[in-house]
Formats: C-alpha cells, structure tokens, sequence
C-alpha cells in the first residue's frame, strides 16, 4: 500500500518543497495540497467536520504553485491536488494548468478532484450548488479532449468551446490519473463514470464499501483494479492501516497540521514507522 501526506499549505506552515523532500527522503509515494480560493463569511453549508471551520482553510496557497515548486527539489514523488475543486475553476484554464505541471514534473501529476461542499464559495465564482456535480462532470470531459486531442471540442451545458488548439499536452498518457473524491454511492458512480480512483470518505466503513464498489465497476465495463482507492485523513493505527492494504486500498494519505518543520517532522516519522509496519 502506498503511503502518501498532505497540508494546507500556508504562509505559516512547512513549504511544500519543504514537505515533498521530506516524504521523499522518507519513502513516500506522494504529496497533496487540497485547495480553497476562499472562504466567504456567510455559510449557508456547515463545515463537514463540524464546529468552526479551521484557519487554514481561509489561509490555503494555490495547489498548482505550491506542487510546481516542490517538483523542482524532487525527483521520484508523485505531486496530487487533494482535492481541486473543478466545478468553480475555468476548464481551458484547468487544462493548461494540469498540463502545465506535469510537464514539470515530467509526468508525476495525479490529478484529485471534487464538487465540494460549500454552497458560498461556489456561487461566488458563478457555479450552482445543486448543479455541480454535473458541472464538474462536463468540466473533466471537456479537459480530456483537450489533453488527448489536437483539435478539440466540447459541447455541454456549462463548457462549451468550438475546434481549437491547446497545448502543452501532458506528458502523461493518455492524460494525467483523475482521482474522484465523494462518499459512497455517488461519489463511487462518479470515479466509476470518469475517474481512475476513487477518494471515499474515511469514516465510510471500507469492509462493506468496497466489495459494492467493485461491482459496481464490473456492471459499468470497467476492471475495479484499474481504479486505485485513496483513502484521506488517517488516524495513526497500525491495525487498522493493515485492514486498509488487506481491502485492496492503493493509498493512504494523512494530513498533516500546517505548521513548521520542527513540529511536522516528528509527525512524519511516526508515520515512517507504520508505512514500515504495514509494507515490510
């Protein structure tokens, strides 16, 4: 099972080519940066983990910047957004942008999306809440032609755009992994529509969860095992990690606080160890 770390990056925290370093020198497989362009001050949706909603997510850096940069002092670690939110993002744009870092990165981007949870920070940038999902949906549809085709075209409700010509194309084919995030059934029908992994709940009982989910995939034409399970948000429990890699999880992926070095440093080789204890 492979062992990835995410953190809100911030101006107070570690840099993420502080962190990819780090997890690189240690044997991880990946690093991830979740993303928020903002936090509006009404909040018509509460914050899924309850209570008040934490400073970092008002503080976060652009994911696309903070990957670039630890691209450039890494050689082997995979760089993923944890989760791009596409449904309130530009999808030419976008396109050029996943592009664009995995030409840096010579091919080590893994694309994580979502349709995220709050309703304010989406319609400020235009998207309707209860429609998101299918924005989202067409948003990827649409970057795929882009990545795979010289000419491309997309016509749906919310992208549209005539023959033209984008590039760079990636350097990954036929395109980057798309990583869906989202709970169990629905989030699952999108991986399996769309996605080459699937981002669950964590809190989703996995024993029960993935069987279903496979299924699924076998009755909508695809091979479960070309659809890696990524799992967001672990607590440090070496029994229940082993659980995880005997269900055919792909990866495993802790967050780590948005602090400074000498405190997130200790955090990881804790996590070091359990990698060891689980993988051998």
């Amino acid at each position: 099972m492979k062992f990835g770390g995410a953190m809100f990056f911030t101006d107070y925290s570690m840099t993420a080519a502080e962190l990819a370093a780090a997890l690189e020198e240690r044997g991880f497989e990946s690093v991830w940066a979740p993303e928020h362009s903002h936090i509006p001050l009404s909040r018509k949706t509460p914050y899924p983990g309850g209570g008040d909603l934490p400073k970092e997510y008002y503080d976060a850096m652009d994911p696309f910047v903070v990957l670039a940069a630890a691209s450039q002092v890494t050689k082997t670690i995979k760089l993923g957004t944890g989760v791009l939110l596409v449904q309130q993002r530009d999808a030419i744009q976008t396109a050029k942008l996943v592009a664009s870092i995995d030409q840096v990165s010579q091919g080590r981007f893994l694309f994580g999306v979502g349709g995220g949870w709050n309703q304010d920070e989406m319609e400020n940038h235009g998207t309707v809440y209860a429609s998101r999902f299918k924005r989202m949906r067409e948003s990827i549809e649409a970057m795929k032609e882009i990545w795979t085709k010289e000419h491309a075209e997309y016509q749906g409700e919310f992208v549209n755009f005539d023959p033209m010509i984008a590039r760079p194309k990636p350097v990954t084919k036929p395109h980057p992994p798309i990583h869906v995030g989202g709970a169990f059934p629905q989030g699952a029908r999108r991986a399996i529509r769309y996605g080459d992994g699937w981002i669950p709940v964590a809190r989703t009982d996995l024993s029960e969860i993935v069987p279903k989910f496979r299924q699924m995939a076998l009755d909508a034409g695809r091979d479960p095992k070309s659809i890696e399970i990524t799992l967001f948000g672990l607590a440090a429990n070496v029994d229940q990690l082993k659980r995880f890699a005997e269900l055919g999880v792909a990866r495993v992926v802790p967050m780590f606080p948005p602090q400074r070095a000498e405190t997130v440093l200790p955090i990881i080789d804790r996590w070091t160890k359990l990698m060891q204890q689980v993988n051998g």
